[in-house]
């Protein structure tokens, strides 16, 4: 039986989900909200592993359309392996994980592909930087001209 991690490594692991979910709205990709019924959602899909596993941590995929995904569904209920969905599907996948692989690696994560066999096309964020975030705002952003930095007379 799997056990849980302790609550500084959750709670580590929850600060790089919602890093990870920041750098990439940053980059213009829709994030999939936390507990989202996955009949409306599409967009990247960041998840906190609670379990202590080689696969554990904080993983990433990418949720196509709804439509794609009935799409690719029907056909296989109905064994239909020619169906375009499939073909376009894996490519859809594979792409947009590069996409946030290089996404994530410009900002500072260290990423992987999944380890989790049960996960395919995912990405593992193994960790994550800290400081400021590239997009962030700047000190010179906040700095009333004519003032220095802390001091205000």
């Amino acid at each position: 039986m799997l056990e849980r991690v302790g609550a500084e490594v959750l709670a580590e692991r929850e600060r790089i989900a919602t890093r990870v979910r920041d750098e990439l709205v940053a980059a213009g990709l829709p994030v999939v909200a936390p507990g989202l019924n996955p009949v409306l959602s599409q967009g990247v899909e960041v998840s906190v592993d609670p379990f202590d596993s080689a696969a554990g941590g904080v993983s990433v995929g990418w949720r196509s359309s709804p439509r794609l995904q009935s799409c690719v569904l029907r056909a296989v209920k109905h064994h239909l392996l020619d169906d375009p969905a499939l073909a376009h599907q894996q490519v859809v996948l594979e792409a947009m994980l590069a996409a946030i692989a290089a996404i994530l690696g410009s900002a500072g994560f260290t990423v992987r592909d999944s380890l989790n066999d049960y996960a395919p096309f995912t990405l593992e964020v193994l960790t994550g930087p800290g400081g400021h975030p590239s997009w962030g705002q700047r000190e010179e952003e906040v700095t009333v001209s004519g003032r220095s930095g802390s001091s205000a007379r």
